[in-house]
């Protein structure tokens, strides 16, 4: 098993081998070990506790793994790097509760990520450039946004907000796109049209979509990995996974 991973793993974007990590004693990820491909979108699934959130803080650096490896393009060492450099190499998180700057107007949300990158004085001072103007506007169009771009994000719908959030990080051109539970609490209308949208985003980056929704992942129509007590349990098309009779007993049956 390790070595077929080991063979893939000079071309993957990431690469997670025999993570583990414990906290008080509960092994919170127990040797999980998974590749995501440059451009692949891929559905997480499992029960609570599964190590679902616990996976994204050790991509993400906000927790450092007890053992195993993780690679980020090949051959950077994401255990030996905090959040903030993770976030400058390319991996953008959007966590389950949107977080947008409500009195601001969408445009300005978008605007306010973008200059991110640029530190807090640039920010200040920094005229927006035709170039950064026309890739708001791209972004806006991408996230469905285009027509409330003057309104306030305290105006947007719940569902709205999540686009946003999702646009908010594509202004900082993340290669590694990871969301949390993006359609909790959507209407189904918008959370069809997420499916689309995290489609169109993954032909650019890779995107990976924590989520309890199996309507959703099913119209994802993607490879979809199933975690239970902290590593993989099954991984394969929806349908082969949700057949197989330990995701059945773990997850679906409950």
């Amino acid at each position: 098993m390790n070595q077929t991973i080991g063979q893939t793993k000079p071309t993957s974007l990431l690469y997670l081998d025999g993570v583990s990590v414990s906290f008080d004693g509960f092994k919170a990820l127990n040797a999980l070990s998974f590749v995501i491909e440059p451009g692949e979108l891929r559905a997480i699934i499992g029960p609570n506790g599964a190590g679902k959130t616990t996976m994204m803080d050790i991509i993400t650096g906000k927790t450092r793994p007890d053992e195993g490896q993780v690679f980020f393009k090949g051959g950077i060492d994401l255990t030996k790097k905090d959040e903030a450099e993770i976030a400058s190499l390319g991996i953008g998180r959007k966590f389950q509760k949107p977080t947008v700057f409500e009195s601001h107007t969408v445009w300005d949300n978008i605007e306010l990520a973008l200059n991110r990158r640029r530190g807090v004085f640039a920010t200040l001072f920094y005229q927006l450039t035709a170039a950064d103007k026309a890739r708001i506007e791209e972004i806006l169009a991408t996230v469905r946004l285009s027509a409330r771009r003057d309104d306030l994000a305290a105006n947007l719908s719940h569902g709205q907000k999540q686009w946003l959030e999702i646009g908010m990080l594509l202004a900082q051109e993340p290669e590694l796109l990871l969301v949390d539970e993006p359609v909790a609490g959507m209407t189904d209308a918008e959370t069809a049209e997420t499916a689309v949208l995290l489609k169109e985003i993954a032909k650019t980056r890779s995107v990976v979509v924590v989520e309890h929704d199996m309507g959703f992942i099913r119209e994802l129509g993607v490879k979809v990995t199933c975690l239970a007590e902290g590593a993989v349990l099954a991984e394969g098309s929806i349908d082969f996974v949700s057949s197989d009779p330990k995701v059945i007993e773990n997850y679906l049956g409950r």
